[in-house]
């Protein structure tokens, strides 16, 4: 596995000022050569010769040399290559001078994200549905992005969307148990594992995943009206079943009072009666009608 390592290189206005200086010497040696080629003194011709040569090798190494020169912006870097052989990666920003045969693959390290497409899957009580989630992400290891993966931006969305259908396999759409997690229910429980899972799949392309939630979430269309009323339906009978637990509670809260106060004294039927009415007005959907009793329970 290749690991990313940081690039040493020299400053580029250092540089800059390094290669101009040495065009305008071989420019000026390269006059002074021919000028004294026309004198046509033999002793002197022999080191105007050497001057030219000398000038002229210096005046192409330095075009040579202006291809050591390139520029890194901010959140970016350059990956440094000699023949196919990794030699290092440049994240200082500025202008920068190498060696001129290096090769430089550009690669931005800013925070970029996505929004995976509308996924149609099964939950993990086997219902149909839509499902899509909005990865944020960036580059931390560039020699992983290049040359672990063939194309690390195409393997981030697809494996970011298989980790996407196998998170809504492993939970039910919704749920009324608040025990059991739910793609609706606990979405930050859910974002974060989401964020585990994809980040797991993208560890080995020298990708960070810094966020991923689902951006939408809903029955597919064939089952929509059914599961609605299904839900619907579950909901009443939750909602009824706290209902009933608070009303029973109620009840045993009235009855103990009166008996601790010692403020009515009930026999069983009595107590029977106060029971069934109590938990008629406390579960009945409309608001109670009071009855004036003018006789007694026994007539």
């Amino acid at each position: 596995m290749i690991r990313e390592t940081e690039r040493s290189t020299v400053p580029g206005l250092l540089m800059l000022v390094i290669v101009v200086v040495l065009f305008v010497a071989s420019v000026l040696g390269i006059i002074f050569a021919s000028t004294a080629l026309d004198t046509r003194d033999e002793p002197a011709s022999a080191g105007a010769i050497a001057l030219l040569i000398a000038s002229i090798a210096v005046c192409v190494a330095d075009a040579i040399s202006l291809g050591g020169f390139f520029m890194v912006n901010p959140n970016g870097a350059k990956v440094l290559q000699l023949f196919g052989t990794y030699k290092g990666t440049v994240k200082a920003a500025g202008l920068h001078w190498t060696n001129p045969f290096y090769s430089r693959k550009a690669i931005s390290l800013r925070v970029r994200n996505f929004e995976s497409q509308h996924l149609k899957v099964n939950d993990k009580d086997g219902n149909p549905i839509e499902i899509a989630a909005v990865v944020v992400w960036r580059v931390v290891d560039t020699a992983e992005a290049l040359f672990e993966v063939d194309n690390f931006e195409n393997y981030v969305h697809i494996q970011s969307e298989a980790a996407v259908r196998n998170l809504a396999t492993s939970y039910p759409y919704d749920s009324h148990d608040e025990q059991v997690m739910s793609l609706r229910g606990q979405t930050a429980a859910i974002a974060e594992h989401m964020k585990t899972e994809i980040q797991d799949r993208l560890a080995k392309a020298g990708v960070e995943v810094i966020e991923a939630r689902i951006s939408h979430l809903a029955y597919a269309p064939e089952i929509a009206g059914a599961m609605l009323q299904r839900q619907q339906a579950g909901a009443i009978i939750a909602a009824r079943q706290r209902i009933v637990e608070g009303a029973v509670g109620m009840v045993e809260m009235a009855l103990d009072l009166l008996s601790s106060k010692e403020i009515v004294h009930l026999d069983e039927e009595r107590r029977a009666a106060m029971v069934s009415n109590l938990l008629v007005v406390l579960c009945g959907e409309r608001g109670a009608q009071p009855v004036l009793n003018t006789g007694t329970l026994y007539q």
